[in-house]
């Protein structure tokens, strides 16, 4: 072979040595994808302390037992700060209500009250109505008074006399009919004669001496007296034998 063509067949020969090694790289790749030379050891490794480090220490319970023993007895400063039961919640609702009820109580006891005054106000109104009326009507008895005593001396004198005897009853009828009206407004006439002398419904105008009758006792009536309603008009001015 001439010197000429011996670099050239050092280059082949270089050529295809590369080729070689290139091929059995890429063989080793193919047999282990991914994984470099002399790390094949490390995830067996990691996996060992990962299993070390999640395996429960000896005579401990496991954490899906413990949960439920959780559930079970909660904590009272959790239950206290939910949501659903707020800390002064419940104070504030019983204050409100107090206040509520307060309130109510003082309506209810000024209505009372209110009712109370209305009540006494309507019977003092009926009260009063009633009194004016009765002044109004013994005002009229008085000013009839002494026409009723006038009637009365004139039929007594015209009874002593028989020829006028007719006509003195038919003025007894009206007479009667003059007292049943002011009776029918309350006024009633009353004569004490025989009773026992009484100042406060009496007048006594004389006192005198009588036979068989006793002392203090009414024995002659002058004019007879007048009761509205149980309340005096007029006292009966009387003659007390002594």
């Amino acid at each position: 072979m001439s010197q000429e063509h011996q670099p050239e067949q050092r280059e082949a020969t270089a050529a295809e040595e590369a080729a070689v090694a290139g091929a059995e790289q890429s063989g080793a790749a193919e047999e282990l994808p991914g994984e470099p030379v002399g790390t094949a050891e490390a995830p067996a490794a990691v996996d060992e302390a990962a299993v070390a480090a999640e395996a429960p220490a000896a005579g401990e319970a496991p954490a899906a037992e413990e949960a439920p023993a959780a559930e079970q007895a909660p904590n009272p400063a959790d239950v206290l700060e939910t949501p659903d039961a707020p800390v002064g919640e419940a104070s504030f609702a019983d204050a409100e209500a107090t206040s509520s009820s307060t309130a109510a109580d003082k309506y209810l006891a000024l209505a009372q009250r209110t009712q109370a005054d209305f009540d006494n106000f309507r019977k003092r109104a009926a009260r009063e109505q009633a009194l004016a009326g009765d002044r109004g009507v013994s005002r009229v008895a008085k000013e009839l008074m002494p026409a009723l005593d006038g009637l009365e001396l004139a039929l007594q004198a015209v009874e002593q006399d028989a020829a006028h005897a007719e006509i003195a009853k038919g003025f007894r009828l009206v007479q009667s009919e003059l007292a049943k009206a002011l009776g029918r407004v309350g006024i009633q006439a009353f004569s004490p004669e025989g009773e026992t002398f009484d100042p406060t419904e009496h007048e006594a105008m004389t006192q005198m001496a009588f036979d068989g009758v006793e002392p203090g006792t009414v024995a002659q009536v002058y004019q007879p007296g007048y009761r509205l309603n149980g309340t005096i008009l007029r006292p009966a001015r009387v003659v007390v034998a002594a």
